[in-house]
């Protein structure tokens, strides 16, 4: 694994065995750090850019080593788009160990296009991540029936068919099947 000296602001440890922050069984990585501040957010404890605690970004990169029949990592926060150089190295990683990865942010889609247009990194990750729920919770729209979002306003932006046609592409909710996604491409590390 190539050695890196950078660190990543976390509110706490990786969370293993997760099945309601994606499809399958998943990691999630929570981010520390959050300017949107949403009404009746669920994690108000990751709004502090202080708070938290500096993580080697090598040392996440182990713990996704030692994941076992886990299909995806989700990271959320916080807002990990306020992390993004360091966010868009552990979705890279965590792709080329075969877990698809989705991300959270209070951005929109359109947002962080225009952002991109300062900051390439923004694209980047984009590039490497598989899902973007965008948009902040907004507690008016709150619909506890949707999949993997808490408002109406957010979207399941399928990011590979998007890029790829240049439209907005939403995830597939419909052939969405709870159990081909526990199946898993990653190979047990014990038999």
């Amino acid at each position: 694994m190539e050695q890196t000296k950078k660190y990543i602001r976390l509110a706490a440890d990786l969370q293993t065995d997760s099945i309601v922050d994606g499809p399958g069984l998943r990691a999630v990585l929570w981010t520390q750090g959050c300017a949107h501040h949403c009404k009746e957010c669920q994690n108000p404890q990751t709004w502090s850019f202080d708070g938290g605690g500096l993580v080697p970004i090598d040392m996440v990169k182990e713990a996704i080593d030692e994941l076992e029949y886990h299909t995806g990592l989700t990271i959320s926060g916080g807002d990990p788009m306020y992390q993004p150089e360091e966010c868009n190295i552990i979705a890279e990683y965590a792709r080329s160990k075969g877990l698809n990865v989705w991300l959270y942010t209070g951005f929109t889609y359109e947002e962080l296009l225009a952002m991109a247009k300062t900051k390439s990194i923004y694209r980047e990750i984009l590039n490497n991540i598989d899902v973007l729920v965008d948009g902040s919770f907004i507690l008016a729209e709150r619909d506890l029936s949707l999949l993997f979002r808490g408002s109406r306003n957010q979207r399941l932006i399928d990011m590979p068919k998007t890029l790829s046609s240049g439209e907005i592409v939403l995830f597939d909710e419909c052939a969405y099947n709870e159990e081909d996604t526990f199946k898993s491409k990653r190979k047990p590390m014990y038999v």
